[in-house]
């Protein structure tokens, strides 16, 4: 079973390969991280991790037994006792429930170990899975919005209600 991590600098190469081996993949759902983020991918990790030790941020990665990279699940903007949650699964992976089961597992981590209240997520109106994934989640739907130019929905999970339940 596939463990979630907090993000470390020892994930850098694998972290690497799964954003190369998905860049078309996820291209199809959201912005395309563009070619300096590969050609300087040691230094935007350094930077994230920098970014985690303020509490700003946490990433997650989700790693095989073999130390692949099969997913992000990430809190971001973290402020006020609330975050950003955003997440991406490679396509050799999805469809099999990682998603939802990390996404739980990082809304556990958000109240126990980071003390969070409330999350915020959107996902493009043609991302069915993703809304699936929210929903699943205990997340709730707030309004459509554009976002990167296109139709999306936006969500919020109150952490103060219910995280029992979001192992559903």
């Amino acid at each position: 079973m596939p463990e979630l991590q907090l993000l470390r600098p020892d994930h850098a190469p694998a972290l690497l390969a799964f954003e190369r081996e998905n860049r078309a993949y996820f291209a199809a759902s959201v912005p395309d991280r563009g070619d300096a983020y590969f050609a300087e991918f040691e230094q935007r990790h350094a930077a994230l991790l920098a970014e985690q030790a303020t509490g700003l941020c946490y990433f997650h990665v989700l790693v095989d037994g073999d130390g692949a990279v099969l997913g992000r699940i990430n809190l971001i903007d973290v402020t006020d006792g609330e975050a950003e949650l955003g997440y991406r699964i490679a396509a050799s992976a999805a469809g099999r429930g990682l998603a939802t089961s990390a996404v739980r597992q990082v809304i556990t981590l958000a109240v126990r170990d980071y003390g969070l209240t409330s999350l915020r997520a959107t996902t493009n109106l043609d991302n069915p899975g993703s809304r699936a994934v929210l929903e699943r989640s205990g997340f709730v739907p707030t309004g459509e919005l554009i976002a990167h130019g296109r139709p999306a929905m936006s969500f919020v999970r109150d952490l103060r209600v219910g995280v029992a339940g979001a192992g559903g």
